[in-house]
């Protein structure tokens, strides 16, 4: 299976301009080292701002290097009367195959619930988008011992959900306390997760779920991406911050392929 990186890039950088930049120094720097990258899927999610611009610059293709677009968030009403939010068509309109949902600062600081994440879901899913589904635990009071709330919140994620969409569906597991840290999870701690959460999806989705792809994500660094994608059950990183560094970014991205 192909490593799968997903940059997301937050509220950040302030201007289009600076976005197409990094962009543009990313890809360069990605493909002058392209005779390494042999089989990752990458996903970059820029705000929502930028969705149009970038996928101009990421039509050109390539049979080694994927490089697909995602959005950061969705809604779960197709169109009407809801200020600032936007739909699964909008952003399927402008190019996006993947779609983020839940992540841990809209669980925060927006306020979202386990209920509302679930409306999502099938909304996204229904519309043909990946979804990049994330979960994670606040603090984790025995290191050998992963919390029941990731349980919980990828049951409430996926309760409903038609079996036949398990294809579309990657959990990117991020533990909440590593998060912009510069403290990692241990690869052994990543596993654990990962075993859980996919015992978790198979209750629901059936033996199909056994292949879930789950992601780390979590003060990801080019000089620690290679121990956790080099477990057979880690599919690949959830990065925040060093995608924004297109050096640190192509690094990571050269460094999954090594």
């Amino acid at each position: 299976m192909a490593k799968i990186i997903v940059a997301n890039w937050k509220m950040n950088p302030q201007t289009s301009k600076e976005a197409e930049q990094i962009l543009v120094s990313y890809l360069k720097l990605v493909k002058g080292g392209r005779g390494k990258v042999k089989s990752s899927e990458i996903v970059i999610c820029p705000p929502f701002v930028y969705l149009n611009s970038f996928r101009k610059k990421l039509q050109t293709p390539n049979s080694k290097l994927q490089i697909k677009l995602g959005a950061q968030d969705v809604f779960w009403e197709e169109e009407g009367a809801f200020t600032g939010e936007v739909s699964v068509k909008m952003i399927s309109d402008l190019g996006c195959s993947h779609v983020i949902i839940g992540h841990s600062e809209r669980r925060r600081y927006l306020n979202e619930t386990d209920e509302m994440i679930n409306k999502k879901v099938p909304v996204a899913l229904k519309a043909g988008l990946k979804i990049i589904l994330c979960v994670g635990e606040h603090h984790r009071e025995n290191i050998h011992e992963i919390p029941k709330v990731v349980e919980e919140q990828v049951a409430a994620a996926l309760n409903g959900v038609q079996k036949s969409h398990v294809g579309k569906i990657i959990i990117a597991y991020e533990p909440v306390w590593a998060i912009g840290t510069g403290t990692p999870d241990t690869p052994e701690g990543a596993m654990m997760a990962a075993v859980l959460i996919r015992k978790t999806a198979m209750n629901i989705l059936g033996l199909a779920a056994k292949n879930l792809p789950v992601l780390y994500g979590g003060s990801v660094s080019a000089l620690n991406v290679e121990k956790f994608i080099s477990h057979d059950g880690i599919d690949g990183v959830l990065i925040g911050g060093a995608s924004l560094d297109p050096e640190e970014f192509a690094k990571i991205v050269l460094s999954a392929n090594s």
